[in-house]
């Protein structure tokens, strides 16, 4: 009765664990050759402390960055870029930029060049700003 006692327990245990933990699963935004999904700020933050994805800003002029950024790739030059970018098209690459405008180009282009995995920050850096969220200027 013990064993059966600890194991319940342990069920219990891992299911609200479990329950606890936010899988981001963001909104998917259909476009010509397939889509991308676009993520809230708050889905970002809890994205960026398990990162598993290449974070680029796309904006132009620079504004700032989102800490963790790995690229600055102006969105209309995204395509002549992309030697710069994971060679797997599966890769999670996640772009953002000052309002959410130009890393809506850019996440088409790449979904247009045939990449399966891209995010967008919805409403970029203004809304990252408003969420109570820091940028590196």
């Amino acid at each position: 009765m013990k064993k059966l006692t600890v194991f319940a327990f342990l069920v219990v245990a891992f299911l609200l664990t479990a329950c606890q933990t936010k899988s981001v699963t963001g909104e998917v935004v259909s476009v010509n050759g397939g889509s991308y999904k676009n993520a809230t700020p708050k889905e970002l933050n809890t994205m960026l402390k398990n990162k598993d994805f290449v974070f680029v800003n796309v904006h132009i002029p620079f504004a700032g960055n989102i800490t963790g950024t790995d690229l600055s790739i102006a969105y209309d030059q995204i395509e002549n870029e992309l030697a710069q970018l994971p060679s797997d098209k599966n890769a999670k690459i996640f772009l953002y930029c000052r309002s959410g405008h130009m890393s809506t180009i850019a996440a088409e282009k790449l979904v247009s060049l045939g990449y399966t995995n891209v995010w967008s920050l919805k409403g970029g850096m203004v809304e990252w700003e408003k969420a109570g969220f820091d940028l590196e200027k």
